[in-house]
């Protein structure tokens, strides 16, 4: 009896110690505190420094309770013990057989549990998916396990009713979706049929291959996407959201397939992925404010873009964006904002901080005479304002003469910016040139090229 009670002693003890020392264990797992602060004379440049305080960012991005932490995490799937497979519902995951259905029954069981529930995708199998939504508002938590393939229909009238996405998540909050899988579009039909391979097809949308849309306090991570029909994801209208160590890969001569689109969401921390495409790696449009993007491998695609914004003379705004630590490699450009003539807003507050470039035609770039259509584009006495944009620790080889293209606008030039510490060659080592039109320049430290 004495034995016995001294076990359960034992026993007691090691849990209170469990409970109230998580840290021993677990430690943080999205630790960001590396975060270089800009390191500038406020003195010198103070009307830069009262609209970019970094410390004020920093505690921007701080996401609310359970948002990205993994210990919320681990306790959700360990306390809940309910796990929901989708081949119980019938899925094959042959390939070739239809499992919409089943993943849709799936989900509408999760949804509507009132523990947190894991739903998984087998490791193993390949399922065939056409148009699919997975709706919120749901009773508890989800995350869903993608440890198999999930494969686009390639048979383009499955899309007839929205031909704008594939699969979409829609007003979810406290979602999970990882599991080291594989979510491939099977785009290269709708890549044949795209005006921009063939100018004598009319220009029509193809679907997004994953929308996340209105959803709050979203994980997305330790996922591969590959061929997307256009966007491989987007972020749309969300609040709090970590994407990390996630591969996207499309052919390089791939129309419009941007790895990651963040559109009208705040709150949002990219870090660890590793993006090559036929279009924009990261695109940030109207409405996003607070993006953080780290630690990104971009290449081939279009680079790293905030815009294009203000098509057809529309509004749009975007504010405190931080690129730290970026590899491009064969891009067609580097860091760029794009902006339509005739347009209204702002693009303020951005930082692009150690980036490293090879071979890239346009390593920094700033047009705010952006026309992408057939015909040219009319002069305009509008613009969107671009103000407080440091360019800092940028280096490498550009692919073009001009490694540095400042093309701002007459009317609304660029405000603010600042290149410190940025050393741009041409490839083999040449000289590079710099062309700024329109622009309010400071250079801070080695800057090379310089404009004239």
């Amino acid at each position: 009896m004495a034995l016995h009670t001294k076990f359960f002693a034992h026993l007691i003890v090691t849990f209170l110690f469990l409970v109230s020392c998580p840290s021993a264990f677990h430690g943080d797992l999205h630790d960001h505190s590396d975060i270089q602060q800009t390191g500038y004379d406020s003195e010198a440049y103070p009307s830069f420094l009262s609209t970019v305080d970094g410390s004020q960012f920093d505690n921007s991005m701080m996401f609310e309770a359970g948002a990205s932490d993994g210990l919320t995490k681990l306790s959700r799937l360990e306390s809940s013990g309910r796990i929901i497979n989708v081949d119980r519902f019938g899925a094959k995951g042959n390939g070739a057989e239809d499992d919409s259905n089943a993943f849709q029954s799936a989900w509408r069981e999760a949804c509507l549990s009132t523990v947190a529930v894991t739903l998984v995708v087998s490791q193993g199998k390949d399922y065939l998916l056409k148009p699919v939504k997975f709706s919120g508002p749901c009773k508890s938590e989800i995350t869903v396990q993608i440890n198999g393939v999930l494969l686009a229909s390639d048979d383009r009238s499955d899309y007839g009713r929205d031909g704008r996405q594939w699969i979409r998540f829609d007003s979810v909050q406290g979602l999970i979706v990882e599991g080291g899988g594989v979510i491939n579009g099977r785009g290269n039909i709708w890549w044949q049929n795209s005006c921009k391979i063939n100018k004598a097809l009319p220009c029509k949308d193809a679907p997004t291959a994953v929308i996340f849309y209105n959803c709050k306090n979203l994980v997305v991570q330790n996922l591969r996407f590959q061929d997307a029909q256009q966007i491989h994801m987007a972020f749309e209208k969300c609040i709090n959201v970590q994407a990390s160590n996630l591969i996207v890969t499309a052919p390089e001569e791939s129309p419009n397939t941007d790895g990651i689109h963040v559109t009208n969401t705040q709150n949002i921390q990219i870090s660890g992925c590793t993006i090559g495409t036929g279009d924009d790696c990261i695109s940030i449009v109207s409405g996003s404010q607070n993006v953080q993007a780290t630690d990104i491998t971009c290449g081939p695609g279009h680079g790293i873009s905030i815009g294009s914004l203000g098509s057809e003379n529309s509004e749009a705004h975007v504010s405190d964006v931080t690129v730290h630590g970026a590899r491009l490699s064969g891009t067609t450009n580097g860091v760029r904002i794009k902006t339509w003539q005739g347009a209204a807003g702002s693009v303020s507050n951005i930082k692009f901080q150690n980036i490293q470039v090879h071979d890239v035609q346009n390593p920094i770039i700033i047009d705010q005479n952006y026309c992408d259509q057939a015909t040219p584009c009319t002069q305009q006495h509008t613009a969107i304002q671009i103000s407080n944009v440091l360019y800092q620790n940028i280096y490498g080889t550009s692919a073009s003469a001009a490694a540095i293209n400042l093309n701002c606008s007459k009317s609304f030039p660029c405000r603010g910016i600042v290149l410190q510490n940025v050393n741009l060659v041409g490839e083999g080592g040449g000289a590079a040139k710099a062309s700024c039109n329109n622009v309010n320049l400071s250079n801070v430290g080695l800057v090379s090229p310089r404009c004239a």
